[in-house]
C-alpha cells in the first residue's frame, strides 16, 4: 500500500530523506526502499516532524553542494486511524488509549504493524534536485541554513502526500512560528522597529517571538478529531441537527482550492464556531484559523481551542507597534500558504439578533496582505448561522435590562454545558456568494481608498449574510406574538398572522428553514410549546381554550428571533412610514425614504441612497404593481390600502420607541455625558413611559436599543455640551416619524 515515486529523473541519483519518529518507522522505510529499488541506496535521516530532532545534519549537509547530481526524495510512514462508521478518524474510544493511533509509540505501534498492516503506509513526497534546492534557497526569504531549509521543504512535500491519504480536514500548517522567525523580511522588519524606537534588536526579536507564540494556533489532527466528536455530542444535547445545503459546501470547497478564503460568519451564539467547525470537518474541508479574543485563552478551553485552529489576539493593541508587526506577519503567512481564516466582523455576539456594525481590524490586515502581493485575490465567504432557539437569549435579555455580562471562565463553561440539556431545535448554516477583495479594492480610487475599500467590503459582506439568512418558524411565531403588543391570543389567531407573514415571504422568494404550514394552529401550538419550555411565552388554559401572551421580559426575548429576519420586512415597513407622511409624487416619496434611511442607518445595512430607493420601490411593486403611477394619480392613501396589513408598528416602531426615550433623555441632560449613567436613566425613563402606556412595546426598554440610538446621536454630535437646538430637533424628528409608524394603533 506504499505510495509515491522513489525513482529519480534520468541523469540524477536518488537520495532518500527519512522523516522517522521511531526506529520502527526507520526500519519500515529502509525495507521499503530496498525492496522497491533492489539496490544499495543512500538514506539520510532528517529531523522528525513529529518528535523534532534525530536527524543526521552532517550527512545531509554533505549532499547539499553545488554540482551535485543528487535528487532528494523525502519519505515518511503514515499511520492510518481505524475505519469507524465509514470514516478513518479518532473518536472517544481513543481518548482512553495511550496516544494518537496516527502517531503510535512503543508496543502499540508494533501491534498495529503486525495485526493491522493496512494501516501502515510508507509514502514518498515530491522530490527535488540539489541544484533546484540551492537555487530556491538563494532566491528565497529564509535566513536559516540549508539543512533547516531542505528539512522544512521535505516536511511540506510529505504533508501533501499525507493529506491525500487522510483527507483535507487535516490540512494544517506545521511549525508556523519557526517558519516566520526564519524569514529574512521578518527579521528586517523587527530591526527596523528596533531602530525606530531605540531598543536592542535582540530584545525586540525575543519579544516578537513571545508574541508569535502567544498568537499562533497549533493545530493537532488528533485533537481536531476528538473535539469534532465532542462538538457532535455537545450540540446534540440541545439541538437536533446542523442543516445546510450540500451544493453550497461543495462550492466553498472548490473556491478554497484556487484562492485563500476567509469565512465571515454572523455571531449570535457561543456555538457559532463549533457548528461551522463541525460542518467543515464532516465535509472533509480544512480547519479554519479562527481569530479569538485572548479572554478565552484560559485552561482547559484555551489550549484545546488553540489545537483546533483558534489563534488568540489581544482585545487592544493600538499602541503596540511590535505586536501589530507580528500579527501582520502571521496573517501574511496564512494568506500566502492559502490556509483558510475565520473571524467575526461584528466583534462580539449580537445581543439584539440584528447584525452588528462590522469592525475593520483583521480585514485591514488581509487587504494589506493582498496589496503586498501575498496572493492574487482573497475570497470572503459570508456565512449566516441561525438557530431555532438560542440558549444565550435569556442572558442577552438580562444584559438588555442593565445587568453585567458574565465573564468567561470554567464556571461559565460548565453552566453553558448544562444549559444544553434542554431542546432548542436545529442549527441552520448558509453560505452567501463570496466577495472578491481584489475586485472591490480595485474598483475604488482616490486619497481615501484604503478606508473606503474596507468599509465597502465589510458592508457588502454583512448585506450578503443578511440576504442568505433563512427564516425559522420560531421567528414568524415570535413576530405574531410581538405584533399583538402583549395581548393574549389563541393559537388560531396567531396562525392567521403567521399565514400572512408566510405569504409575504413566499412572494419575495425568501427561504424558510423548513416547510412548516404555519396557517395550521396545531403547528403553531408545537412552536409555542417549545417557547414556553424556555419561559419565552406565557399561556393560560380555561373555559375550553388556551391563550398566549408576552410579559415585558418575554418581549425582549422574542424580539431577538424577530430581529434576525427583520431586514426582510424593512423595505415595506419604511415605505409605509414614508407614504403616511403624505408625499404627492415619487420624488417626494424618495426624499422621505432617504430621510428614514439616515435615521435608521445604525440599525441596518442599507444600500447606497439611490439604490436603496430602487430596492424599496421594487419591494412595493411586488404587492402593488405600478405603485409610482398610482401614487401620482390616486395619492399615498390608495397605495397604502393596496399594500395589505401594516408592518411598521411591529417592525420599526419598537426601535423608534427606544430612540424617543434617548431623544427625550438628551433633551433633559445637563452637564457632561456619562454613558453608563445615561443608559441607567434611559431604562428608568422607559419603564415610566411603559407604565404610562407611552411606549407601545416593552422590548424598547433595552440597553441594546439605546446604544444604537446613542451611536446615531454621537454621529450627529449631540452628546457634548448642554441642551441644543440639534438635540431638540432630533427628539422632534423621532417623535414625528414615530407617529407615522404608530398610525392606526
Amino acid at each position: 500500500m506504499a505510495q509515491g515515486d522513489l525513482e529519480a529523473p534520468p541523469g540524477l541519483e536518488a537520495v532518500y530523506l527519512v522523516d522517522a519518529a521511531t526506529e520502527l518507522e526507520s526500519r519500515i522505510l529502509f525495507r521499503w526502499v530496498r525492496r522497491a529499488t533492489r539496490r544499495q541506496s543512500v538514506v539520510v535521516r532528517i529531523d522528525s516532524s513529529r518528535r523534532r530532532g534525530g536527524g543526521d545534519h552532517a550527512a545531509l549537509h554533505a549532499r547539499l553542494v553545488p554540482g551535485s547530481g543528487d535528487y532528494l526524495v523525502p519519505l515518511r510512514v503514515v499511520w492510518m486511524a481505524p475505519v469507524r462508521r465509514g470514516r478513518r478518524s479518532v473518536d472517544w474510544r481513543d481518548v482512553f488509549k495511550p496516544g494518537d493511533p496516527r502517531d503510535p509509540r512503543g508496543l502499540r505501534a508494533h501491534w498495529i504493524r503486525f495485526f493491522h498492516p493496512s494501516r501502515v503506509v510508507p509514502v514518498a513526497g515530491q522530490g527535488a534536485s540539489v541544484a533546484d534546492l540551492l537555487e530556491a534557497h538563494a532566491a528565497g526569504d529564509e535566513i536559516d541554513g540549508l539543512v533547516p531549509f531542505v528539512t522544512r521543504r521535505a516536511w511540506r512535500a510529505l504533508d501533501v502526500c499525507e493529506r491525500r491519504l487522510l483527507g483535507n480536514r487535516y490540512k494544517v500548517p506545521r511549525f508556523v512560528p519557526e517558519t516566520i522567525l526564519s524569514r529574512r523580511s521578518f527579521h528586517e522588519s523587527i530591526e527596523g522597529y528596533a531602530a525606530a524606537v531605540g531598543v536592542d534588536p535582540v530584545t525586540a526579536r525575543e519579544r516578537a517571538a513571545r508574541y508569535l507564540k502567544e498568537i499562533a494556533a497549533t493545530h493537532s489532527p488528533y485533537v481536531i478529531d476528538i473535539i469534532a466528536n465532542v462538538i457532535h455530542t455537545l450540540y446534540r444535547r440541545g439541538y437536533g441537527a446542523i442543516r445546510y445545503h450540500e451544493e453550497q459546501v461543495a462550492a466553498v470547497a472548490e473556491l478554497g482550492e484556487a484562492n485563500p478564503v476567509v469565512f465571515l460568519p454572523s455571531h449570535r451564539s457561543n456555538l457559532d464556531r463549533l457548528s461551522l467547525q463541525f460542518l467543515l470537518w464532516e465535509n472533509d474541508l480544512p480547519p479554519n484559523h479562527t481569530a479569538g479574543g485572548i479572554n478565552l485563552d484560559f485552561f482547559p478551553v484555551g489550549p484545546l481551542m488553540r489545537r483546533t485552529g483558534v489563534f488568540f489576539i489581544r482585545r487592544s493593541f493600538r499602541d503596540n507597534e511590535l505586536y501589530k508587526l507580528v500579527l501582520r506577519a502571521y496573517i501574511d503567512f496564512l494568506i500566502e500558504k492559502r490556509f483558510p481564516l475565520e473571524w467575526y466582523m461584528e466583534g462580539g455576539r449580537s445581543r439584539s439578533g440584528r447584525l452588528l456594525p462590522p469592525r475593520f481590524g483583521l480585514l485591514h490586515y488581509v487587504v494589506d496582505s493582498l496589496r503586498r502581493g501575498k496572493a492574487d485575490d482573497v475570497m470572503l465567504i459570508p456565512v449566516s448561522i441561525v438557530y431555532d432557539q438560542i440558549q444565550d437569549v435569556p442572558d442577552y435579555t438580562r444584559e438588555a435590562l442593565g445587568m453585567a455580562k458574565e465573564r468567561e471562565s470554567l464556571r461559565w463553561l460548565v453552566r453553558s454545558w448544562r444549559s444544553l440539556q434542554r431542546r432548542y431545535g436545529d442549527i441552520h448554516i448558509r453560505f452567501a456568494e463570496p466577495v472578491s477583495v481584489a475586485t472591490i479594492t480595485g474598483d475604488i480610487g482616490g486619497v481615501d481608498e484604503p478606508a473606503i475599500a474596507l468599509q465597502k467590503t465589510a458592508f457588502e459582506v454583512m448585506r450578503r449574510i443578511a440576504g442568505v439568512t433563512p427564516v425559522t418558524p420560531t421567528a414568524l411565531v415570535s413576530i405574531a406574538l410581538l405584533a399583538a403588543r402583549g395581548k393574549a391570543k389563541t393559537a388560531g389567531e396567531l396562525a392567521d398572522g403567521c399565514a400572512t407573514l408566510s405569504r409575504f415571504l413566499t412572494a419575495r422568494g425568501i427561504e424558510m428553514t423548513e416547510p412548516a404550514d404555519l396557517s395550521d394552529p396545531d403547528v403553531v401550538r408545537v412552536i409555542l410549546a417549545r417557547l414556553a419550555d424556555h419561559g419565552a411565552v406565557s399561556s393560560h388554559e380555561a373555559l375550553g381554550r388556551t391563550v398566549h401572551w408576552l410579559e415585558e421580559t418575554q418581549m425582549i426575548q422574542l424580539s431577538y428571533y424577530r430581529n434576525v429576519v427583520l431586514h426582510y420586512f424593512l423595505p415595506r415597513a419604511i415605505a409605509e412610514i414614508a407614504l403616511r407622511q403624505g408625499p404627492g409624487s415619487f420624488d417626494e416619496a424618495a426624499v422621505g425614504l432617504q430621510a428614514l434611511r439616515d435615521l435608521l442607518k445604525f440599525e441596518f445595512f442599507f444600500a447606497e441612497r439611490d439604490q436603496f430607493v430602487s430596492e424599496v420601490s421594487a419591494d412595493i411593486s411586488i404587492d402593488v404593481p405600478g405603485w409610482e403611477r398610482l401614487l401620482d394619480t390616486a395619492g399615498a392613501d390608495e397605495v397604502l390600502a393596496k399594500m395589505g396589513d401594516p408592518l411598521a408598528y411591529w417592525a420599526i416602531l419598537p426601535i423608534l420607541d427606544a430612540y424617543q426615550v434617548v431623544g427625550d433623555e438628551l433633551e433633559a441632560l445637563h452637564g457632561d455625558f456619562d454613558e453608563k449613567r445615561f443608559l441607567k436613566a434611559c431604562l428608568a425613563r422607559a419603564r415610566m413611559y411603559r407604565i404610562e402606556e407611552r411606549l407601545i412595546s416593552g422590548e424598547s426598554a433595552s440597553q441594546v436599543m439605546f446604544k444604537s440610538a446613542l451611536a446615531l446621536a454621537s454621529n450627529r454630535g449631540l452628546l457634548e455640551g448642554g441642551p441644543t437646538e440639534a438635540r431638540l430637533g432630533f427628539a422632534f424628528e423621532v417623535r414625528r416619524v414615530r407617529q407615522s409608524a404608530a398610525f392606526g394603533l
